[in-house]
C-alpha cells in the first residue's frame, strides 16, 4: 500500500473526545499563544478546537485532506522518514507540537518522538495521543482475538505500532521532556456493544474506560534542571 493510501485510510480525522482531551491538557497548564505545529494534522480537526488558544498554526501530513482550511498553513511530509530528514519548518519554531493519533501509524515511534521534540522551542510543549492499549475494551479484544482493539486486521497497515503508556513515558524521558503527564479521553466503548460508558463513570476509572490516552511534556529551557521551569 502506498504512503498516500495508508494516510487516507485514517480519513484525516479523530474522535471529538480526543481533541477535547488535548484542549483540557493545555487549559490545565495555562498554555496559550504562539504557534501550534500539528504533526499528522489530517483535515485540521484539532485546529478547529484550539484556534482560540493560539496565534498561528501549521499542519503537517503526508497528504492534504479535503476540508483542511484554505487559510491555514500546510506542509507535506513523509512522517515515516523523519529521523535525520529535513523538515519543512525549522527546528525550535513551535510553542506547542501535537501529534494526534499519528504515532501508531509509524514504523519508528522513538525517532518520531525525537523529531517532535526538536520542533519545539526550549520551554515549549509536546503532546502525543494514541489508542489506550490498557482499556477494558482493548484488553478484552486482546484476550479474545489476540490483537489490541485498534490493531485489528481492518486497521492494518494504517495502524502499525501498538504502544503502551509506559512506552510513551520512556520515549518522552529519553528525549529529555520534563513535567511529563499521562491523561485519558474519558470516552470508551463498552466491549461487544455499540454503547459508550458515561463520561462521569469514565472520569472515575480513566485508564480502564478510555479508548485513547495522551502524554504531554515540556522541553527544557537552555540550562534548566529537572522539573518545570
Amino acid at each position: 500500500m502506498t504512503l498516500e493510501a495508508r494516510a487516507r485510510q485514517s480519513l484525516g480525522s479523530s474522535h471529538d473526545a480526543i481533541y477535547r482531551m488535548v484542549d483540557r491538557a493545555l487549559a490545565a497548564r495555562g498554555i496559550a499563544g504562539g504557534r501550534l505545529v500539528d504533526v499528522g494534522c489530517g483535515s485540521a480537526g484539532l485546529w478547529r478546537v484550539l484556534a482560540p488558544r493560539f496565534a498561528a498554526y501549521c499542519g503537517l501530513d503526508a497528504v492534504r485532506y479535503q476540508g483542511f482550511p484554505i487559510d491555514a498553513q500546510f506542509c507535506q511530509i513523509d512522517l515515516d522518514n523523519v529521523d535525520g530528514a529535513a523538515w519543512p519548518i525549522a527546528q525550535g519554531e513551535a510553542d506547542v507540537v501535537t501529534a494526534v493519533e499519528t504515532i501508531e501509524h509509524l514504523e519508528n515511534p522513538w525517532a518520531f518522538m525525537r523529531a517532535l521534540v526538536e520542533l519545539a522551542r526550549p520551554g515549549g510543549w509536546v503532546v502525543v495521543t494514541t489508542p489506550n492499549q490498557l482499556s477494558v475494551l482493548s484488553l478484552a479484544t486482546l484476550m479474545i482475538k489476540s490483537r489490541f482493539s485498534a490493531f485489528q486486521d481492518a486497521h492494518y497497515p494504517a495502524h502499525r505500532t501498538a504502544l503502551l503508556e509506559i512506552d510513551l513515558m520512556r520515549a518522552a524521558s529519553e528525549c529529555g521532556l520534563q513535567s511529563v503527564d499521562v491523561l485519558y479521553s474519558h470516552a470508551g466503548r463498552v466491549p461487544l456493544a455499540p454503547w459508550h460508558y458515561p463520561a462521569a463513570l469514565a472520569s472515575w476509572f480513566p485508564r480502564a474506560l478510555s479508548d485513547n490516552l495522551l502524554i504531554i511534556g515540556r522541553k527544557p529551557t537552555a540550562g534548566a534542571g529537572s522539573g518545570r521551569p
